[in-house]
């Protein structure tokens, strides 16, 4: 059978039983859209974050734009962003109007670096999104105190982190607006597409409300024009139940990523993430580096083995061809192009053990030794 890169129907089934007849009563009631199991995920889920609100919407990339066009962000302002994360990041900003205005990453954790996001900071820069790239949380505390100061937002890109928490602080709930993926492979997975806002913030809260359900909070009230991006009940289901078993799952990814610093850790050509060994990373991704012309062949060394593996992701943000107007070059992000050649995504999920963690260290092991694999 192999190792599965990441584990969304397992998950699912440790919630089918429940899920089916949740889904078999919602059904009777025929009520799909909103209602009760939505507004009770959204509490719960709000008091998980450490914060006093959540706003369920249609996906994660929806929560990233409607909680910048929540802020007043528009046509004339810029965002900061990481260049080294999923184009969904930018294209919110770009959505709004805005400028998504990129820094580089740092090396070992391969979160945005400080010192180049302050460098990125103009009077035109109305928001920073802080990406908590594969499950880590970034550590804001060098620059919030200053952004903050400047009257400049801070949007969390969380849709890697649910269940992070960095100083008892949770992903989201430190800037002004969190935003997560409800995704089905996400550590707080959707059967389906989800997304969530989470805020303290009363007035965010209300217009975010209105914007996802076509400017208005009530039925055919339309105080603004809007979106339709709702959380559907079903998915709200699913969630409920799988928020119950996230500390225990993120536990256990943290567990794997231990026994692969484990059987890996002295393995010359691999380097490992940095990290904090706390709470702050959840382990959505196990990301190692390898020498730029091992890693295909590393790749298809595995996948011939079973071993399902991933590039997360293949080019940064400013060498896509959609952002090309954007005006950047290859080699304005010399970390985040380094890494992108080098990455590779090791199978992680609430499925392996350490007899997968093994097998896998041993086939990149023999992946790295064999001539015959190299380009």
């Amino acid at each position: 059978m192999g190792i599965l890169f990441a584990g969304p129907q397992l998950e699912f089934e440790q919630i089918r039983e429940a899920w089916f007849d949740a889904a078999a009563q919602l059904a009777a009631k025929g009520v799909f859209v909103g209602g009760h199991p939505v507004t009770a995920f959204e509490g719960a889920f709000a008091r998980y974050s450490g914060t006093s609100h959540a706003a369920g919407v249609g996906n994660g990339t929806d929560a990233l734009f409607l909680a910048l066009k929540a802020l007043g962000i528009g046509p004339g302002d810029e965002v900061v962003t990481a260049a080294n994360t999923f184009v969904a990041t930018a294209e919110a900003i770009h959505h709004t109007g805005a400028t998504p205005v990129l820094a580089d990453c740092d090396l070992g954790s391969y979160l945005i670096d400080p010192e180049s996001l302050m460098e990125k900071l103009t009077p035109r820069t109305k928001a920073v999104i802080p990406v908590h790239l594969y499950g880590q949380m970034v550590d804001m505390s060098p620059w919030i105190s200053l952004v903050r100061e400047r009257g400049i937002a801070v949007v969390e890109d969380s849709a890697q982190a649910a269940g992070a928490r960095l100083g008892g602080m949770p992903a989201g709930s430190i800037g002004n607006a969190g935003c997560f993926s409800f995704y089905p492979d996400k550590n707080l997975g959707a059967l389906g597409d989800g997304g969530a806002i989470v805020t303290s913030d009363e007035s965010l809260l209300s217009t975010v409300r209105k914007l996802r359900n076509h400017g208005g909070e009530t039925r055919y009230t339309h105080d603004i024009p809007g979106y339709n991006s709702r959380l559907d009940a079903l998915q709200a289901l699913a969630l409920s139940l799988k928020l119950e078993r996230l500390d225990e799952w993120s536990a256990h990814r943290r567990r794997i990523a231990g026994l692969y610093e484990r059987y890996l850790g002295e393995v010359d050509g691999i380097v490992l993430p940095a990290h904090r060994g706390d709470d702050s990373h959840v382990f959505h991704l196990y990301v190692v580096r390898l020498p730029v012309e091992a890693r295909e062949s590393a790749r298809r060394y595995l996948q011939k083995k079973g071993i399902l593996t991933a590039v997360q992701y293949p080019l940064p943000v400013h060498l896509l061809p959609a952002f090309r107007h954007l005006g950047y070059k290859a080699g304005d992000f010399p970390i985040a192009e380094f890494c992108s050649e080098r990455i590779l995504s090791l199978p992680m999920h609430i499925g392996m053990n350490e007899e997968a963690v093994l097998e896998v260290a041993e086939g990149l092991k023999g992946a790295l030794a064999s001539p015959a694999y190299r380009s």
